[in-house]
């Protein structure tokens, strides 16, 4: 399957074949990895990664995997770069994609990320904007997969904020025939836009619903899943948010509600005794880390089958 100069925006601009076709090439790169077997697909290619938010994971991720696949990955902040200093984003779509192969951007509008790709004739890749978080997303199928050996039909309940992560997730449940259940309490449900434009990709199997209570959310779910109550930018708001969101918490007790072969994922960082306890992320059900270690993989995937 030829994928080669896409964007890498959301996962709705996606088929679910396209899906499983990066799936699989990231089983196929973490084995090779694991094996010893050099994979340097991207010989003499460059990634620009432009961070305009904190980053561990997607910048050391999309680093190592520009290394092992046998290009160059060159980190940009804000400070690093004239967009913070005013200079247009499509200014600095233009100039960077003379110098580079792809452009991966970490900001929080989403509007930013579209008028990056449309000036950048390179392809684009959404590293997380306040709307989306599609790598993640990618990387968290990839687990699913890997630990209980099928997507359709599983059933994952998020519990918590309705933020980025939530809606990546939705969506991705959406194409690969899954069952999402997302637990919020009101004034913190997912964007009604993105819930719609989940329900509208959903077809056989996939199931999409939002819901209050968490107790309703895990019931017979295969996969439970928390984010921090408060993103990046969403600081001032973390007194009033832990009051709101105070039961919206993936513990043992929530955990027995759910399928006994449950596995408990979260894509950090996390914010132990808030949001998830020590004894859930540390507990034989969470699969946390491999789940980090996954972002890697599918990083390659997509850095391998675009550039």
């Amino acid at each position: 399957m030829n994928l080669k100069g896409r964007d890498y925006i959301t996962l709705a601009d996606y088929k679910s074949e396209e899906i499983w076709y990066l799936l699989e090439l990231a089983r196929d790169l973490k084995e090779k990895q694991k094996k010893g077997i050099p994979h340097k697909y991207l010989d003499g290619k460059t990634l620009g990664m432009i961070f305009q938010k904190a980053s561990t994971r997607t910048r050391v991720s999309f680093e190592a995997a520009m290394y092992h696949l046998g290009g160059l990955g060159m980190f940009l902040s804000k400070n690093d770069l004239q967009i913070g200093r005013g200079e247009p984003i499509q200014d600095t779509a233009r100039v960077l994609a003379r110098y580079c192969d792809g452009i991966l951007i970490r900001t929080f509008s989403h509007q930013e990320v579209l008028d990056l790709a449309h000036y950048a004739d390179v392809p684009v890749i959404n590293g997380l904007t306040d709307d989306y978080h599609p790598t993640q997303a990618l990387a968290d199928l990839l687990t699913i997969w890997e630990h209980k050996g099928a997507l359709a039909g599983i059933k994952l309940a998020y519990i918590g904020d309705g933020n980025n992560v939530a809606h990546s997730l939705m969506i991705a449940g959406a194409l690969m025939d899954m069952e999402v259940v997302v637990a919020s309490p009101h004034g913190y449900q997912p964007n009604p836009d993105v819930v719609a434009k989940a329900k509208a990709l959903a077809k056989d199997q996939a199931k999409i619903k939002i819901v209050v209570e968490p107790q309703e959310a895990v019931a017979g779910a295969q996969v439970l899943y928390t984010d921090v109550w408060a993103s990046m930018g969403q600081e001032e708001e973390a007194q009033a948010r832990r009051k709101v969101l105070g039961k919206y918490q993936i513990n043992n007790n929530l955990l027995k509600m759910a399928d006994k072969e449950a596995i408990v994922m979260h894509c950090l960082p996390a914010h132990r005794g808030e949001e998830i306890t020590d004894e859930a992320m540390e507990g034989p059900q969470s699969v946390v880390f491999d789940e980090a270690e996954n972002r890697l993989h599918a990083h390659k995937a997509i850095l391998a089958a675009l550039l």
